[in-house]
């Protein structure tokens, strides 16, 4: 028979560390009293168990925000997008200085008042990740001087960088203005050259004439036969209408025949890129026989909108066989004769370049053409016209018969006549 257990209460665990070293553990009797904690309430900031591995109640595990290895994947993150972002500058920065224009080896006309900023289109337009800003930035760093106005050769296919290396050295030179305008002559242009003290006389010396002068410049296989075999000496290896009238800016000491060479590329250019993209069913078997024309257009009209309707009159002329009858062929086959009149007897004069005496077009070109006049020849308006003569008042009347044509000619004299008679006498 077992003994009676004392009643006495039973042993609670020990929930604090004992301050004994020596392993022993002393026992503590519960002397609780009413009014004191729960004991649960000193361990309430004991984090909870995960019951969820316990009962298999499968809930997704919450990661606390003061997780490392949260805040190290939004780091990399961070970095990722930042590193995309530098890439994406730096192949932009690179692209702007160092991406090349597809053009050939050219020469390149800055005009006075340009800026190296209105460069910066041509680039943006043929350059992927251009970017003007980057563009704007890098000169505003690196060049010190305006961009200054001249003639500049651009390698093939330049990088804006090599570009504004090139364009600065124009600041370092003084420069000198040559200025052509549309409808002088070859030989305004030569004159012009030759007056000029800053331009090297290496072409036109002084016993130049058309045939040395095509020589210098070797040009004289651009002539067709019927040109060079001339007995005529204002014909004979005349080079007339193959230089382009503009402003150009050359530095002191520049050579007469690197500004002739330069002006000839320009207007050769402009006539091969007009010539391809011509209209069709038009009565010019050349390109120099469209550059003839192009000089007589410039002679009749400085009003930019008429040239299309000059050019349709002497298209429907050619084609019907009419002879071209204009005055400045008769101005320029009298050479140095021409006092600033024409007269009854100049008309009925057969040289070589009077329209009114001959059939066709002249041997050569009567003038320095436009690339607008050059554009006119070979795009001529839709029109029936036949005649134009001056209004009097500015521009031409363009009619399709005679009996029209006599009738605006004699409009013509009629305001001419009014006008003198209120010119008040001198």
């Amino acid at each position: 028979m077992s003994k009676p257990t004392p009643n006495t209460p039973p042993e609670r665990p020990n929930k604090s560390p004992s301050n004994k070293q020596d392993g022993t553990v002393e026992e503590r009797v519960d002397t609780t009293l009413p009014d004191a904690q729960p004991v649960v309430d000193r361990v309430q900031d004991t984090p909870a168990t995960n019951v969820s591995l316990i009962s298999g109640n499968s809930k997704p595990r919450q990661y606390k925000v003061n997780n490392p290895s949260f805040f190290m994947q939004r780091g990399y993150q961070v970095l990722l997008v930042l590193g995309l972002i530098a890439a994406f500058f730096l192949v932009m920065v690179y692209q702007t200085l160092f991406g090349r224009i597809e053009q050939p080896q050219q020469m390149v006309t800055i005009e006075q008042g340009q800026t190296y900023y209105g460069l910066l289109p041509q680039w943006q337009n043929q350059i992927p990740l251009f970017s003007a800003s980057v563009a704007k930035l890098y000169i505003k760093s690196q060049v010190d001087a305006p961009l200054h106005a001249g003639i500049y050769q651009l390698p093939e296919n330049p990088t804006i960088a090599e570009a504004l290396q090139i364009l600065e050295q124009g600041a370092k030179a003084a420069m000198v203005k040559v200025q052509i305008i549309e409808g002088k002559t070859s030989k305004d242009l030569y004159q012009a050259l030759r007056d000029n003290d800053n331009i090297e006389k290496e072409v036109l010396t002084a016993d130049s004439d058309n045939a040395s002068i095509a020589q210098a410049l070797d040009l004289a296989g651009i002539l067709p036969d019927n040109v060079t075999n001339s007995s005529d000496p204002i014909v004979n290896h005349n080079l007339e209408g193959w230089f382009a009238p503009d402003t150009y800016y050359y530095g002191e000491g520049t050579s007469d025949k690197k500004v002739l060479t330069d002006l000839y590329k320009s207007q050769q250019k402009a006539l091969t890129d007009a010539w391809e993209n011509r209209a069709p069913d038009l009565p010019y078997n050349s390109p120099y026989e469209a550059l003839v024309m192009a000089s007589i257009i410039e002679k009749e009209t400085s009003v930019p909108e008429e040239r299309p309707l000059v050019s349709a009159v002497f298209r429907n002329r050619l084609v019907k066989n009419m002879r071209m009858q204009t005055d400045p062929t008769i101005i320029y086959g009298m050479g140095s004769r021409y006092d600033g009149n024409i007269r009854r007897k100049d008309i009925d004069e057969k040289t070589s370049y009077n329209t009114y005496q001959i059939d066709g077009l002249p041997p050569t070109p009567i003038a320095l053409p436009s690339a607008a006049s050059i554009e006119a020849t070979l795009h001529p308006a839709d029109s029936d016209a036949l005649y134009f003569v001056a209004t009097g008042n500015g521009g031409h009347k363009f009619t399709n018969s005679l009996a029209e044509h006599n009738q605006a000619v004699k409009d013509y004299l009629s305001v001419m006549r009014e006008k003198k008679s209120q010119t008040p006498p001198q």
